[in-house]
């Protein structure tokens, strides 16, 4: 599990304090908890099987998005064997990285094209745009993002069976980049050299976040705070020594990081969880209550949960989430910040704090 950080919404809303349940609450900030999968390492050739290569991919078919962590000081190459610093270049790591992911998800399609093309010719597909969304379903890919892609390659969906490799190809990597987003992990920021090398991500990747982290930095922050040398909380944009450590060793750590939070605001760690679930996912947080006067649960607890969930999404969808017979049996909701009724298609916003009115269910 790694957690993402936002503000708390008993800040906002004047409370002293909430009783979070599923998360935790620190200082004001709540820290989200969500699923990291931390996948088999990724070599060249990996779309053919080489190495770990098809466990890896595998498990990307489950991922919303990916922390693509590279070694921004080139100190490690293709096949993550140490080398001497600055000697790999991390921007054709994660150029390799992601034709590997590109391949491999081709090469699936590509493997029966011939045979599919030949039944939409023979009249066996009724809906030959239905039939390739469920090909590349398994990849989380919806037709609604196929309709999309081809229209961003200006191919007329008629003519989907006619593409050729190059095109079909084109249209795989339109999918990717549609429904397997990035955040590129920039990390080992410490060793020198690899700030030029950050620069050179964000201009060789535009619109994918790169994010200038040091997990060594965080490994040592969180050391110290549980031996009282430090005051810090996982995404802080500063520290505080509250206990003057005696060895020099430590002194130097310190100083290094001290550094680090001058250049960069914080280790990059909850940074990169938060750019790729706020920013790029553009997920927001929304807390369920039974008491909306309150703020409540049925055990009085306050705020107890928080969900994040996609922007947009309805507060009938949202009683989906929370019970499939509050869904079913949905009424109306009450936006316990504002004290008004909103239907079922009320939009939810950022922080909205609801309370979700459903009928008795019928025995």
């Amino acid at each position: 599990m790694g957690y993402a950080r936002k503000r708390c919404v008993h800040v906002d809303l004047g409370l002293p304090k909430c009783d979070a349940v599923n998360s935790v609450c620190i200082g004001g900030n709540r820290f989200i908890p969500v699923k990291l999968m931390d996948v088999a390492g990724l070599i060249p050739g990996a779309h053919m099987g080489r190495g770990l290569g098809n466990k890896f991919l595998d498990d990307l078919r489950r991922a919303d998005v990916f922390l693509l962590v590279v070694d921004a000081s080139g100190s490690t190459n293709e096949e993550g064997v140490p080398v001497e610093p600055g000697t790999y270049d991390p921007v054709e790591e994660v150029r390799f990285v992601i034709d590997e992911i590109d391949r491999w998800m081709y090469q699936s399609v590509r493997s029966d094209w011939e045979r599919f093309t030949r039944l939409v010719q023979m009249g066996a597909v009724k809906d030959p745009l239905d039939a390739f969304a469920q090909r590349v379903s398994g990849f989380g890919i919806t037709r609604g993002q196929v309709e999309q892609a081809l229209a961003s390659l200006k191919v007329d969906p008629a003519e989907l069976t006619k593409l050729g490799d190059d095109d079909l190809f084109k249209l795989i990597q339109a999918l990717r980049r549609m429904t397997k987003p990035m955040v590129i992990v920039a990390n080992k920021v410490d060793i020198p050299g690899a700030e030029k090398n950050i620069q050179r991500l964000a201009s060789s990747f535009p619109g994918t976040p790169v994010i200038p982290t040091s997990a060594l930095a965080e490994t040592l922050l969180k050391r110290l705070a549980k031996q009282g040398v430090v005051s810090y909380v996982p995404g802080d944009p500063e520290f505080k020594v509250v206990s003057r450590p005696q060895d020099q060793r430590t002194l130097r750590a310190l100083e290094m990081i001290g550094e680090l939070f001058e250049k960069f605001g914080g280790t990059g760690v909850v940074q990169s969880i938060n750019a790729a679930l706020f920013d790029v996912l553009k997920l927001i947080a929304v807390y369920p209550v039974e008491d909306a006067n309150r703020y409540t649960d049925r055990q009085g607890r306050g705020l107890p949960d928080v969900l994040l969930v996609p922007s947009g999404i309805t507060a009938r969808e949202l009683a989906y989430r929370v019970h499939t017979e509050l869904g079913d049996t949905f009424l109306y909701a009450i936006n316990a910040r504002t004290k008004q009724r909103v239907g079922a298609t009320y939009r939810l916003q950022d922080n909205d704090v609801i309370k979700i009115v459903a009928a008795a269910a019928r025995g």
